[in-house]
C-alpha cells in the first residue's frame, strides 16, 4: 500500500532494464538533475560582477549563499581589511568558492 500523494496526477510508466541502460548512454548527465537542482545553479560571472559592484556590502557572498552571520562579519570588518575580499575574488575566478547549495553553471555567465 502506497501512502504518498502528489498534488497532480502521476502516471508511472514501466521500463525494462535495457531501456534504462540505453537512455543512460544517449542522454548527458545533466538531464538527471531535478528542476530544483537546475535552478540552484549560480553564475560564476554574475558572482564576479556582484563582487565588483556590491563587494563592500558582500553582494557576492549573499548571492552564493554564504551564512548571513559571516556576510555581516565581512561587512563590519571591511572584507577582513581587504584580505578576505582578495581571497573571495581569487576563489570566484578559480571556481573554488562554490555556491553553498547547488553549483556553478557550465558557462561563465
Amino acid at each position: 500500500m502506497n501512502l504518498s500523494y502528489a498534488s497532480f496526477p502521476v502516471v508511472k510508466a514501466k521500463t525494462t532494464s535495457t531501456e534504462v541502460v540505453a537512455n543512460a548512454d544517449t542522454e548527458d548527465s545533466s538531464t538527471f538533475y531535478s528542476p530544483a537542482a537546475k535552478a540552484a545553479e549560480k553564475s560564476q560571472g554574475l558572482a564576479l560582477v556582484f563582487f565588483f559592484l556590491l563587494g563592500a556590502l558582500a553582494g557576492h557572498r549573499w548571492y552564493l549563499g554564504s551564512p548571513w552571520v559571516w556576510n555581516v562579519f565581512f561587512i563590519l570588518t571591511l572584507g577582513g581589511l581587504g584580505i578576505w575580499a582578495l581571497v573571495d575574488l581569487i576563489g570566484i575566478i578559480a571556481g573554488t568558492y562554490t555556491p553553498a547549495q547547488g553549483r556553478y553553471k557550465k558557462s561563465f555567465f
